[in-house]
């Protein structure tokens, strides 16, 4: 469908994301936000009031209609135009995935150390306890 295509009463029955999708579909290029809203304003004969008015707004429409995207420089696009690169490297995964393994075996190490108080490696902590004795409360009393 064509804009020059629809009768007055049509676009003035249309939502402004729907105007700026056909508006982009025909111009086959991206636009900065005020200029897409201005042409708009100008299909719909609207003064420059209501632009002023409402440009906020029709920003807001943009930024949550998914047919739309915004780049990098601030202009927008319909996101059809844009795909998105999704690049998976494998030894990237792999990577990762080692990563959080090796994180996993120092979190058990913590825990089966945490009322340890000295160094693991120290083979002197039997020899720190050797002449610990155990006293009871009842031999205390005698």
């Amino acid at each position: 469908m064509k804009l020059k295509d629809i009768s007055k009463e049509e676009l003035e029955s249309m939502n402004y994301d729907d105007i700026a999708f056909l508006i982009l579909s025909e111009e086959k290029k991206e636009m900065k936000i005020n200029d897409l809203f201005k042409r708009i304003c100008d299909v719909l004969e609207l003064d420059d009031s209501v632009f002023e008015s409402q440009i906020a707004d029709f920003f807001e429409i943009m930024s949550t209609d998914k047919r739309f995207t915004m780049l990098e420089d601030g202009s927008w696009d319909l996101r059809i135009n844009h795909s998105q690169k999704l690049v998976m490297d494998e030894d990237e995964d792999d990577e990762e995935e080692l990563i959080e393994e090796d994180d996993d075996d120092e979190e058990e190490e913590e825990e089966e150390d945490i009322f340890y108080d000295g160094n693991p490696d120290d083979d002197d902590a039997e020899d720190d306890l050797k002449d610990l004795v155990v006293i009871d409360d009842e031999e205390t009393n005698e």
